[in-house]
């Protein structure tokens, strides 16, 4: 049995966290975690491994969190009064931020060395570790056992992220950049529980090309496709977001798959061997040029106009829903006019479960931080009125569920 229960906190709830922060150059991003924490109205209180005041230094943590920063166990003055039992006890959440493969191996056995470790074996509040370390010791078997023997007492593990490393290598290993921690730990409890699902989203627009430098493309920014991964993860899927190219950070604990046009999409959705419930958000173009040119097209003296050939791409929510075993198809229809007319008849003749009806034009749905979405299924409509998107692609995930049940 889990000793720690599950991280599931309001986000409008006041929370007193407990930031312990172990030895690693990533320690420097844990002052700004803390500002964070705070900024989002938590009382925080931090821990300092004796490694880690080679990094940071207990007055630059004091000054953001506005409390005492304790790293020994043995305080004569504090410890009289049985402090790190007492602080164990104030907290509503422990994170340790940066998580080294040393603290995570002495919190998989158990050990109490220090007032880190100590603090963690005493208190009943969720745990979370954010490890950072060396791309090959994050790979070692021995952390990664590490870490499976904590998830399995009920530790949150965050991260890592991959990218270049101040060793100089570069693969996974990274610590999590401070807001994206925050947000994960002060995000509002779902009331889906997606546990164990497979999630593919397609989200953005696809570039179709025409010659080396121009393409063929359409309005799409992918926000609501990006969101409706953040919401699902939320709800503890396992979620997969095939994107057409855009700028958007990808969401926390989400894998990102970048493709370009309909047939890369096409491939990759084909490459993911079992979904559970697909959502196509991508805005998918409906033809290709037949026949890219190899050179620019220069522009002719001669002609005043120009002809290219278009072929009709795959429809990649038609081939999703032919799958077999065939997974939950929720789809999005953006129309001009006779909105649900249009979208009822897409959603029957590509076999999607559920389809999500926006109108589209000049100021509307796309690039815009908003969408209203009229959402249909056999044998029932509901209307969601204009939503920011984030707080709709929650909502939308709710009703999902609660169709598929």
């Amino acid at each position: 049995m889990a000793h720690h229960k599950p991280l599931s906190f309001e986000a409008s709830t006041p929370m007193r966290i407990l930031v312990g922060i172990s030895g690693g150059i990533a320690a420097y991003k844990s002052i700004t975690l803390v500002r964070r924490l705070r900024d989002a109205g938590s009382e925080v209180r931090v821990v300092l491994t004796e490694s880690a005041l080679q990094f940071v230094t207990p007055l630059s943590l004091q000054a953001v969190s506005g409390q005492p920063v304790r790293s020994s166990l043995f305080d004569a003055e504090a410890e009289a009064g049985m402090d790190h039992i007492a602080l164990a006890r104030w907290a509503d959440l422990v994170v340790i931020a940066p998580a080294s493969a040393d603290v995570l191996a002495r919190m998989a056995q158990g050990m109490a060395n220090d007032l880190l470790t100590t603090l963690i074996l005493a208190t009943r509040a969720p745990v979370a570790v954010v490890p950072a370390m060396n791309q090959q010791m994050w790979a070692h078997p021995a952390v990664q056992a590490n870490l499976e023997t904590l998830k399995a007492r009920g530790v949150r593990v965050i991260g890592p992220a991959s990218g270049a490393q101040a060793c100089g290598d570069v693969g996974e290993g990274r610590m999590v950049e401070p807001e994206a921690i925050a947000a994960q730990l002060l995000a509002p409890k779902s009331s889906v529980d997606w546990q164990g699902k497979c999630v593919v989203i397609t989200a953005g627009g696809t570039r179709e090309p025409i010659d080396p430098v121009r393409f063929i493309a359409n309005r799409s920014s992918g926000k609501m496709g990006f969101a409706l991964a953040a919401a699902a993860q939320t709800a503890g899927a396992e979620v997969t977001l095939v994107c057409g190219p855009n700028t958007l950070p990808t969401p926390f604990g989400v894998t990102r798959i970048n493709v370009e046009t309909a047939l890369d999409m096409q491939s990759a959705v084909k490459g993911i061997a079992h979904m559970d419930v697909f959502i196509g958000a991508a805005a998918v173009a409906d033809y290709r040029v037949a026949e890219p040119a190899t050179h620019k097209i220069k522009k002719s003296a001669d002609a005043d106009t120009l002809t290219i050939t278009l072929v009709k791409n795959p429809d990649v929510i038609a081939g999703v829903a032919q799958r077999n075993p065939k997974p939950i198809v929720v789809g999005f229809a953006a129309e001009t006019e006779q909105l649900i007319e249009q979208a009822t008849k897409k959603r029957i003749t590509k076999g999607m479960d559920v389809i999500c009806a926006n109108r589209v034009g000049a100021g509307l749905v796309f690039d815009q931080p908003d969408n209203e979405l009229i959402v249909l299924w056999a044998g029932g409509e509901q209307h969601f009125p204009p939503t920011e998107k984030t707080t709709l692609a929650k909502q939308l995930i709710e009703l999902i569920n609660k169709i598929i049940h």
